[in-house]
């Protein structure tokens, strides 16, 4: 298994010393949002590029609509410049919110097919003109995103709702196997750990424990580090979810987990 954090800058200082404490911890990458309530995650990356030695460095995930092509080339061979090749390019055609920043940018946000040619073609230049090449990860859930996922990805982000299920995770792998026969890896996100849950999950979203407990929800963890760890190796077999994304809030729940790991 492959963890993952996510994190977001509050101070200079506060950020250099969270990546290099992810990087001792045993984390294999930090992962910034890209939103317009948090920091930029290019600059943000390329911060925790010199601090570091060993951290892969991802976004999670740029929107597809939020810059050209040819400003995700830039950036990116900037990046894989500045980290010695740990930036992976994570991407997706934007959160169901996210329309409103673009418009707050002056870009123009396009249908769901216009945003999927879109990150297409970013892609591809991408691929083209970077040395070396990046990893790429495509956040992805519905059929279309799915087949985009199966053709281009190296990694798929199961952008799944926090409820969704067992049977849902094996779904959506499912899809993307019948798509291709390319070795894919496959993230999921951390939604609880025992009784911790994020945050801005509670007071964005509405979740509370009791609703993912009901729900059985695939992403709420056990707070016993062997029943969890025990899980995460039975999903890593039998799907291929090789790699946990755990929110910054979760991280010291989380801890006893990742050093069974370590």
């Amino acid at each position: 298994m492959n963890f993952g954090i996510v994190l977001a800058p509050r101070s200079g200082a506060e950020w250099v010393s969270a990546v290099q404490a992810a990087e001792q911890q045993g984390y294999g990458t930090v992962l910034l949002p890209d939103t317009l309530y948090t920091p930029s995650p290019f600059p943000a990356l390329a911060a925790a590029a010199a601090v570091t030695s060993t951290l892969r460095l991802r976004p999670n995930v740029l929107a597809s609509p939020m810059r050209t092509a040819a400003a995700t080339v830039r950036e990116t061979a900037a990046l894989q410049l500045l980290s010695d090749g740990r930036f992976e390019l994570g991407m997706g055609t934007g959160r169901p919110d996210a329309q409103a920043e673009a418009e707050k940018l002056g870009v123009t946000w396009g249908s769901a097919g216009e945003r999927r040619r879109q990150l297409i073609e970013t892609i591809e230049a991408v691929r083209a003109a970077v040395q070396p090449a990046p990893g790429i990860v495509i956040a992805a859930s519905g059929p279309k995103m799915l087949a985009t996922a199966a053709e281009l990805a190296d990694r798929v982000h199961l952008a799944v709702d926090p409820t969704a299920t067992e049977d849902d995770l094996a779904q959506i792998v499912a899809t993307v196997r019948d798509h291709t026969d390319r070795p894919i890896g496959f993230s999921l996100q951390a939604v609880a750990v025992g009784d911790q849950i994020p945050f801005y999950m509670s007071k964005y979203m509405g979740i509370t424990i009791e609703r993912l407990r009901e729900a059985n929800a695939a992403a709420l963890l056990p707070g016993d580090p062997a029943e969890a760890a025990a899980l995460l190796e039975q999903r890593r077999e039998k799907y291929g979810i090789d790699e946990l994304l755990v929110p910054g809030e979760l991280a010291q729940a989380f801890a006893p987990i990742l050093a069974r790991f370590r």
